[in-house]
């Protein structure tokens, strides 16, 4: 048996002689595009790029309309503004997630309602959402986390009973489909993230999609400094897309994208529906080699998920068949292993560094009551603390880019973690 690498063993993968995919990916084609907006003197501000990466985008999703912003906290934040959701209102969200999911909703002055997720997917529990509404309720936010679909059919069923919104957050799901149904076509608003780590990226940048004409004004006005887009989404009927009095303008700041960056996402959008099927082939078959070892739970993929979509590559760990070894040793001997980082998922957000409202009282402290409401510390999150402590693990979606031959290696790196968890304990 080979020793270890974190005893100064080999590795399993070695990267000098066969390196991981790199991220992100480019070509000629990026080049020669960047040069034409360059030349262009076009490098912002509704320029052809950023148009057609619209148009392009909201044909992917099978939306009617994309609209491009700055990143993927901003779609967020104008997807409530134009559900005018604020002040008093609630907005339900998982517990499991980027800061952003929450932090959006206290910045437009609503409540986040933090809960629990499933443990075979990590996505917000539809139980947990029902427990959770009460009459300030407004919306839920469900989030495609890493590999897995938060439940639609159950979370559209819970919304159409209450008559709430549904923005998804579809940050890690570009081109993944729910029976048939693409991530970011299901509720009311889709939210997109293109920032360097997402599996379709321009460095940063974002989107959201609808099929609501009124909705797609009102987006494309809060990215634009409020101004009325110079081509109408509406059909003449009235909504929530209607402005103020004067029906002309919204107060809202510059939230646009650029050129540059709408360039790289016309070209990248082109390669991603087959570097996502590279990673679904990849993924179904190291979740079944995975599977097959003590220890190692894949997240559960539901059959009403037609289409896979990874944003890096997730299973769970039970520690307890690894001879008792610590999680955290688990995911260093894995990373010297394979020689690449591997880490936790995110962490919960009643226990995340990133997530601190209480750190802005002059902006968040509106009332006593509001400041309480607010604080993240309230919520009980077991689930999501378990998953993150004690479970978790999580791998760039570069791998899965990979050969078969790098699955094996990864499933063979485990195998071989579990074979000498006993030395590991040690160290």
């Amino acid at each position: 048996m080979e020793q270890l690498a974190l005893l100064d063993g080999p590795s399993v993968k070695n990267i000098s002689k066969d390196p991981w995919p790199q991220w992100p990916v480019w070509g000629k084609e990026e080049e020669k595009a960047l040069i034409e907006v360059l030349n262009s003197g076009v490098w912002s501000y509704n320029g052809p790029k950023e148009t057609e990466f619209n148009q392009l985008f909201a044909a992917f999703t099978g939306t009617k309309y994309s609209v491009c912003t700055v990143n993927g906290t901003v779609t967020l934040q104008i997807a409530l503004e134009a559900l005018e959701i604020g002040v008093g209102d609630e907005v339900i969200i998982p517990g499991l997630t980027w800061q952003a999911t929450a932090a959006t909703v206290i910045d437009v002055n609503a409540t986040p309602i933090i809960v629990d997720v499933l443990e075979d997917t990590w996505c917000i529990d539809p139980e947990a959402i029902k427990k959770a509404i009460t009459p300030r309720t407004k919306a839920i936010i469900p989030v495609h986390l890493y590999g897995a679909f938060a439940d639609m059919d159950s979370i559209m069923a819970i919304a159409n009973e209450h008559g709430l919104h549904i923005i998804e957050d579809c940050a890690h799901k570009h081109g993944g489909e729910w029976k048939g149904k693409k991530a970011g076509s299901i509720g009311d608003i889709g939210s997109f993230s293109f920032q360097l780590s997402k599996h379709l990226t321009a460095g940063e940048g974002g989107a959201v999609t609808t099929d609501d004409p009124n909705l797609a004004e009102r987006l494309d006005a809060l990215r634009n400094c409020g101004r009325r887009p110079e081509g109408s989404f509406k059909s003449g009927d009235k909504g929530i897309g209607d402005y103020g009095d004067d029906g002309n303008f919204l107060q809202s700041g510059n939230l646009r994208i650029t050129e540059f960056q709408a360039a790289i996402l016309v070209e990248g959008l082109k390669r991603l529906p087959k570097q996502n099927d590279t990673r679904d082939r990849n993924g179904e078959y190291l979740n079944e080699l995975l599977k097959e070892l003590p220890g190692i739970l894949p997240l559960k993929r539901d059959s009403r998920e037609t289409k896979k979509a990874y944003f890096n590559f997730a299973f769970r760990y039970i520690k307890d068949e690894f001879k008792g070894l610590p999680i955290n040793k688990f995911r260093k001997a894995l990373e010297a292993e394979l020689n690449i980082v591997v880490d936790a998922c995110y962490e919960p957000l009643n226990q995340c560094p990133l997530y601190v409202p209480h750190t802005k009282p002059a902006r968040h402290k509106l009332t006593e009551d509001y400041w309480a409401q607010i604080d993240p510390k309230r919520f009980q999150l077991p689930v999501c603390e378990r998953i993150f402590h004690v479970e978790s693990v999580c791998l760039h979606h570069k791998v899965l880019m990979g050969s078969k031959e790098d699955m094996s290696l990864i499933a063979s790196a485990v195998k071989k973690i579990y074979d000498q968890a006993e030395t590991l304990m040690g160290l």
